[in-house]
């Protein structure tokens, strides 16, 4: 029985690294029992950060481990968007204040114990299919010795993909992103409830490199009206050259007017309500 506790014990540091998270539904179809996993919490070799919930300790615990724990190891098709992924691409100096957040997307919910991870940081779940007709992530299916490097790096992505890879921690695990054509479109959608049309107009100001390709499959599939007359309302303002390469008759942009601000004025190319400030922050 002794060895082949042993064998199970090194079987889990094969397949889980310190420091990843795993539940305890991944942990019963390896074999690891309620009463083994026990014994692995008393003797230090598992931490339980929350219920069902395990990791082989290695430091404290970072939202990049959880969201790489859940898309590798787990299997949830998750990818960082919005903000998050601005951020992480650089357009942070665009963005006035850091933020607490991490907003992930995809088809299905994270599993509930993520809203009680102690990692600095507060998930937020977008469903993105409410923002897209299809399931745009065409999320790669990535094992943790995926070299980032060798798929595609955030400036190099294809123009057909709309989700990329960066090299995170020590081992260059890989964390999956939106593309920033695909995180700016996400941030649209968070505007103005929980973002600005300040900070939007900063960072479409920075936007110049975007691939048109990718825009415009983004922009046909995108189901919300809203978000596409921002987006173009956006992109008028500041002329970039891929502009000129979007076709907006195969783009819906519905019908009648939005308010999205109250007391702003009337765009009248896109019928939507802007603050009347904005023009003085160009």
């Amino acid at each position: 029985m002794a060895k082949q506790n042993d064998n199970k014990l090194n079987q889990l540091e094969r397949d889980l690294p310190e420091g990843l998270l795993v539940d305890a539904s991944w942990l019963k179809k390896r074999g690891y029992s309620t009463s083994l996993r026990s014994q692995y919490l008393a003797a230090g070799w598992l931490q339980q950060p929350v219920r069902s919930v395990y990791r082989r300790p290695r430091g404290s615990l970072s939202w990049q481990q959880v969201v790489i724990s859940l898309q590798t190891l787990l299997g949830y098709s998750l990818t960082v968007g919005g903000r998050t992924a601005l951020e992480l691409e650089g357009y942070g100096h665009y963005l006035a204040h850091a933020t607490n957040e991490v907003h992930l997307y995809g088809p299905k919910p994270p599993p509930g114990w993520l809203k009680n991870l102690k990692v600095g940081a507060r998930f937020l779940y977008h469903n993105d299919r409410k923002l897209f007709r299809t399931t745009r992530s065409r999320f790669p299916l990535l094992g943790l010795n995926a070299d980032p490097a060798k798929t595609e790096s955030a400036g190099t992505a294809a123009a057909g993909t709309v989700t990329t890879t960066q090299p995170w921690g020590q081992w260059n695990w890989p964390l999956v992103l939106s593309t920033p054509e695909r995180a700016i479109i996400e941030l649209l959608d968070e505007l103005p409830s929980r973002e600005t049309f300040h900070q939007a107009d900063q960072l479409f100001g920075g936007m110049a490199n975007l691939s048109p390709r990718r825009l415009q499959e983004l922009l046909v599939d995108c189901r919300n009206v809203k978000v596409k007359r921002l987006f173009f309302y956006f992109a008028d303002r500041h002329r970039h050259t891929w502009l000129k390469r979007l076709d907006k008759d195969e783009i819906a942009f519905g019908t009648g007017k939005r308010m999205l601000v109250r007391g702003g004025k009337l765009d009248p190319t896109y019928q939507i309500t802007v603050p009347e400030d904005l023009d003085g922050v160009r």
